[in-house]
């Protein structure tokens, strides 16, 4: 019980807000030197795990390329393409990008879309456009509300659509878990139809939310743009 230990450490780093890497890395040393290894054994330990889910440290190439993209103009594209389209307000523009990233992650295609090199540096910026497009310059608090909005459609979509994919980690893990605990044969298959009725109910909840975003940013433009004109003429009349 006392190699449990190492669990604490990561609540207390995590706790007192330090950095992620140093938590994980400090932990699984205590926890290695109260097992009673040895300085080797801990060192296999971490290149082992290191060669084993060698994918987690894909962003070490993503987001350099990322960066180079959005220093040539990535986003402003992103804000061109979406004003030619004008029928595309910001919420309809997120309940179909909401659509596409369920049907995606159903497919098992969970990594194409994501905050970072999705939400960021397109569909934010894209859905910033629509926005702008129909009320002029977003204010500050707007603007990072549009862009909540948009990491919540990649979130939702990828939460609930991968579930609907036979070989996703969580399918298997459940599938394994119930049959190695209750001596029971669930099938995976089984587990990915019951996920589509819940998958429906997400995007017809929450792409109802974002299509009410459109209202939404409608009265609350529309009051700060009264106020504003309201403080203008106060202050012209001030003047004279």
């Amino acid at each position: 019980m006392i190699v449990l230990l190492g669990v604490l450490v990561v609540i207390l780093g995590f706790a007192t807000r330090r950095n992620p890497l140093l938590v994980v890395g400090v932990a699984g040393i205590a926890t290695g030197l109260l097992a009673k290894l040895s300085p080797q054994e801990i060192l296999a330990a971490f290149g082992n795990g290191f060669a084993s889910s060698r994918s987690v440290t894909i962003f070490v190439i993503t987001l350099p390329v990322i960066g180079l993209l959005e220093r040539h103009g990535l986003q402003e594209q992103a804000r061109t393409l979406i004003g030619r389209l004008g029928k595309l307000t910001t919420g309809r523009f997120l309940a179909l990008y909401l659509l596409l990233r369920q049907l995606t992650a159903a497919l098992g295609l969970t990594s194409i879309g994501g905050p970072a090199q999705s939400v960021r540096p397109m569909v934010a910026p894209m859905a910033e456009g629509a926005a702008e497009r129909r009320h002029g310059p977003l204010p500050e608090r707007v603007r990072e509300r549009v862009r909540s909005y948009s990491a919540s459609a990649d979130t939702v979509g990828l939460f609930f659509g991968e579930d609907c994919f036979l070989a996703i980690g969580s399918i298997l893990l459940i599938t394994g878990f119930v049959n190695t605990t209750y001596h029971t044969h669930l099938e995976p298959l089984q587990l990915a139809l019951w996920a589509i009725p819940t998958a429906v109910c997400a995007f017809l909840i929450h792409g109802f939310r974002l299509l009410r975003l459109d209202r939404s940013l409608d009265h609350d433009l529309a009051a700060s743009g009264g106020r504003s004109a309201a403080e203008g003429s106060r202050t012209a009349e001030e003047a004279k």
